[in-house]
């Protein structure tokens, strides 16, 4: 099967040319269990391509009928095929004039369109996570349920996920992404969040995704605190769930991630306590551990295998998973732009930042992060496909494939979330 997503990871977008690439045959992936969800298999096929010349200096957009050249496609299932018929599109066309229309991609993005994700799994979905989230873990009051709705967690899991197996494995990614939002909400941001005391809560919070081993006198009270508030429950629930399909590799390999991102929420609250702009490249430090990365980076678990610890630890899968975590969250700031103008005070975005730290309007700070974004992606994406060249075992490029099309939904999911986003009058 090809996609824009895996060609522009395994051919490259600048003077990678991969014609002549051959991948050993495939070998067996160990699968991760998830109780009586049997993952659909599809036989591997060899796909034909013509020779591709290399391009040295120019990114190449993907193109419609552009194939892959001979490898052993991976299995996926026919759930999943959704995605397939989108034609990629690298960057947006910038309008003839005006503000953008609602649901339009930001003009001059570089970013890859995707088919509208399967409505059947997205409603299936949907109707789960809000069982769990509502009655479960009662996590959100009745009257936050239409902001519940809104986000589409759903639509936005099936669009990331387009190789899960299974409804059950796409609720592996919903809940943890709706405790993790929760946790922001509740504690730092505008449903009851404040800096102050941010550590000990986060510290508290985070027990519940990484246990708390103590003496037996000691451990009952912290077990009760896991339920003592709505983000520690939901944590604590989702966790649970999580390391049961999952193998304690990549539940390791999730805790991490999460710490990264509660530490990136200190930086955040700090500087807010201080009233302090940091300069682009701290915004962009604080960036790479506030991010998404806890998203993608579970692709693997959410596919129904395991990319082997030992390569997920390559300081060149680091640098692929930070770039495209990175580049995935700048997006969050340039759609959620408009929504974060509204909030009291001055809330702090690339496009803020980079207005007020060099001194150029906010039109100009805007259309800048753009370029940051762009940066980061078109980095992303060589690297990955040099990578792929450079270590062909059959889970190594099945993951890069999968942190590419998490990279796609996330950009389909804030475009068209108009119930959230709109975008500024900049052109």
């Amino acid at each position: 099967m090809s996609t824009p997503a895996i060609d522009r990871i395994l051919r490259g977008p600048s003077g990678l040319g991969t014609s002549g690439l051959q991948f050993r045959p495939q070998v067996s992936v160990p699968e991760v269990p998830v109780p009586e969800v049997p993952a659909p298999e599809a036989p591997a096929s060899e796909v034909p391509v013509p020779e591709v010349p290399e391009a040295a200096t120019e990114v190449r957009a993907a193109t419609p009928g552009f194939r892959l050249p001979p490898v052993h496609v991976l299995p996926v299932p026919p759930a999943a095929t959704a995605t397939t018929a989108a034609a990629a599109s690298p960057a947006a066309e910038a309008p003839s004039g005006g503000k953008p229309k609602a649901g339009d991609p930001i003009p001059g993005l570089y970013h890859h369109p995707i088919a509208e994700p399967d409505p059947v799994r997205v409603e299936a979905l949907s109707a789960e996570l809000k069982v769990w989230a509502m009655e479960e873990v009662e996590l959100y009051p009745p009257e936050w349920e239409k902001d519940f709705d809104g986000f589409s967690t759903g639509r936005y899991m099936v669009a990331c996920h387009p190789d899960a197996p299974s409804v059950d494995h796409l609720m592996l990614a919903a809940r943890l992404m709706v405790a993790e939002n929760a946790v922001d909400d509740c504690y730092c941001e505008d449903l009851g969040g404040s800096p102050i005391g941010l550590g000990s809560r986060l510290l508290l919070a985070h027990t519940a995704l990484d246990p708390l081993h103590t003496t037996t006198e000691y451990h009952p009270e912290w077990e009760a605190s896991l339920s003592s508030d709505a983000p520690r429950r939901a944590y604590h629930s989702a966790m649970e769930y999580f390391a049961r399909a999952a193998t304690p590799s990549q539940s390791d390999r999730f805790r991490h991630d999460m710490a990264r991102l509660h530490l990136g929420y200190l930086a955040e609250a700090a500087w807010d306590q201080a009233d302090h702009v940091p300069e682009v490249w701290e915004y962009l430090a604080m960036r790479q551990f506030n991010n998404f990365r806890p998203c993608p980076t579970i692709t693997d678990t959410v596919g129904g295998y395991e990319l082997p610890a030992e390569l997920h630890a390559l300081p060149a899968m680091q640098r692929v998973i930070a770039l495209a975590s990175n580049a995935t969250t700048i997006v969050n700031d340039l759609y959620s732009y408009m929504k974060e103008l509204a909030s009291p005070g001055l809330h702090l975005n690339l496009p803020v930042v980079i207005s007020e730290r060099e001194g150029v309007s906010r039109k100009e700070g805007y259309l800048k992060a753009v370029e940051v974004h762009n940066e980061l992606m078109l980095a992303f994406e060589a690297e990955a496909a040099a990578l792929a060249l450079s270590c062909p075992v059959p889970a190594l490029p099945r993951f890069l494939r999968g942190v590419a099309a998490w990279v796609d939904g996330n950009h389909y999911w804030h475009q068209t979330n108009t119930y959230r986003y709109t975008l500024p009058d900049f052109w």
